[in-house]
């Protein structure tokens, strides 16, 4: 700026130099109007037309000088310039190429430290384009000018998610504030992507450190969010987070249910695949939750009962659960194992599942009874499923005798050997009934002899006893 001053309006201009001399002359208001030398602000204006034929070093290079006059770089248009510049350069060269191959031509120098941290990636096994250790360096509000025009540009959502990953973590070892700053950043940013490009494991991997960081209410509950939207992505280690201090729970159950709140309000009616994904993990969270001693019975009901019941096709393993929770809860009253024993849909659960429940002491009688009235169901509907179905193949075989005239006898043995074994079915089906209710006799004269557990019961009984 003196040498300019004092050589009467002269100045070699560069590209080390040109943003700051504009940022400078624009705070100065150095127009032709102000003196009688030529405008500094028209000639780096007209230098800065020639951007797009920097090489990519110098454009950085003025990207991070636009850092130190961030406010005047944006009120004069400049950072605007540089950033699509920036961004220009990493579409053409390819966003997710190892080396700026379709960009102008570099500095040998350049070209070499682009292929070293590619190599250097490969072997590591981490997967990062050429652009992200450069764009790494900048701060977080230039980070922020960046990703945001490379979002309005369509810049492909897979790399960017990516890219903001991987500043955060080389930001790991930044002063609090500016770690607070960044995660902030970097989760409005990821907020704006498409969800289906953004890892499930890195919004963990945020959440886990978030928790330290202190965010703001708004901002965790964006991460949150964006977390619960996939949680069908999620992996049992992902969910077994450790509860906050002073909850006195072994998980942060609490913040599951809010998971899976997100995900069914942004799931849609066609998306029974992902909810019963969903299902699937959160039964085996169910198992691993159960045998915590200081887990709340609401809580843990509503686990169970917060997914829709078509989200699990069977309920087998919910009642391992729940009997492993009342193992560990012995103190429970009958009342609030009702409450959670009524999630369990009976008709749901498999035929050894329903037999160990009826004679499970750890479960009230009337779920005992609830269960054995289901499985009494199914196996009347099976009964009448069999001797209303017609033999096997007999239509078939009807056909056969009147288009093929076969042997008559040698027919008639092979529909009576199947007679004989759909009766020999019916025989079994039968006696499995005469078992189940004479434990249902039993269950029956326990209960009458137990008066906690009788107010209920005569009417259940007189269902299945006839």
């Amino acid at each position: 700026m003196a040498r300019f001053c004092y050589n009467n309006g002269k100045i070699q201009i560069t590209p080390s130099d040109a943003c700051l001399l504009h940022c400078v002359a624009d705070y100065m208001e150095m127009t032709e109007d102000a003196s009688s030398f030529p405008s500094l602000i028209k000639l780096t204006e007209v230098y800065l037309l020639g951007i797009p034929c920097w090489p990519w070093s110098e454009i950085m290079s003025a990207l991070r000088q636009c850092q130190d006059f961030l406010p005047s770089a944006i009120s004069s248009g400049i950072l605007d310039r540089i950033v699509d510049s920036v961004v220009g350069r990493i579409t053409t060269a390819g966003v997710g190429d190892a080396t700026p191959s379709g960009s102008s031509p570099e500095s040998s120098a350049f070209r070499f430290s682009c292929d070293t941290r590619s190599s250097i990636s490969t072997r590591s096994g981490i997967h990062r384009a050429w652009w992200f250790e450069d764009l790494a360096l900048l701060n977080t509000d230039m980070v922020q000018q960046v990703i945001a025009s490379m979002v309005l540009q369509k810049v492909d959502n897979v790399m960017i998610s990516r890219f903001l990953f991987y500043y955060l973590k080389c930001g790991a070892h930044g002063s609090p504030s500016e770690k607070r700053k960044a995660t902030e950043t970097a989760i409005d940013l990821l907020h704006s992507l498409d969800r289906s490009c953004v890892s499930c494991k890195g919004l963990f991997n945020i959440l886990r450190v978030a928790s330290s960081l202190r965010l703001s209410k708004s901002c965790h509950g964006r991460l949150e969010n964006m977390i619960g939207s996939q949680i069908d992505q999620a992996t049992l280690d992902s969910l077994l987070i450790p509860a906050p201090i002073g909850i006195g729970s072994l998980y942060d159950v609490s913040l599951v249910l809010r998971f899976l709140k997100s995900f069914l309000a942004n799931v849609g009616q066609a998306s029974m695949t992902r909810v019963k994904r969903v299902g699937c993990l959160i039964d085996s969270y169910l198992a691993e939750v159960a045998p915590d001693p200081s887990l709340e019975p609401s809580k843990f009901a509503a686990l169970i009962t917060i997914l829709p019941d078509a989200a699990r096709d069977s309920h087998d393993a919910i009642y391992r659960a729940v009997d492993l929770f009342l193992e560990v809860h012995g103190e429970l009253s009958e009342e609030e194992r009702m409450k959670i024993c009524c999630a369990i849909n009976h008709d749901k659960l498999s035929s050894e599942s329903c037999m160990h429940l009826a004679g499970n002491p750890k479960f009230p009688s009337r779920t005992a009874v609830q269960a054995l009235i289901s499985q009494q169901s199914k196996l009347k509907s099976l009964l009448q499923n069999t001797d209303s179905a017609p033999p096997k193949d007999s239509k078939h075989k009807k056909n056969r005798f009147d288009n093929n005239k076969l042997d008559c006898s040698t027919d008639n043995e092979k529909l009576s050997a199947q007679l004989h074994e759909m009766q020999w079915r019916v025989t079994e089906l039968e006696k499995i009934c005469k078992k189940m209710q004479t434990q249902m006799a039993e269950v029956m004269k326990n209960t009458i002899s137990n008066p906690s557990g009788s107010r209920s019961l005569p009417m259940l009984c007189s269902r299945l006893i006839p």
